[in-house]
């Protein structure tokens, strides 16, 4: 009898756990259901969310090689003596 007892409260205490999820309409505490089915928030604002940030990748400049000869130096676009 013991068990039978356990066994009617385990069965209602699920039943009641599952009626509090239809209650919400399946959106959970805090949400409802709104006209076109949509889950909606219950006396909040809505929160509007910044755009994502692209950042583009970092530009690297790597030196060329020697371009004037030893002696000369690069000047005003073109090799000059120092």
């Amino acid at each position: 009898m013991k068990y039978l007892f356990a066994a009617a409260m385990l069965a209602s205490a699920v039943v009641g756990f599952s009626e509090a999820a239809s209650a919400a309409q399946g959106c959970g505490p805090g949400w409802y259901r709104g006209p076109y089915g949509g889950c909606r928030p219950m006396g909040r604002t809505v929160v509007v969310r910044p755009a994502p940030v692209v950042v583009a990748p970092p530009v690297v400049v790597v030196p060329s090689a020697r371009v004037c000869p030893y002696g000369f130096r690069w000047y005003a676009g073109r090799c000059r003596p120092f």
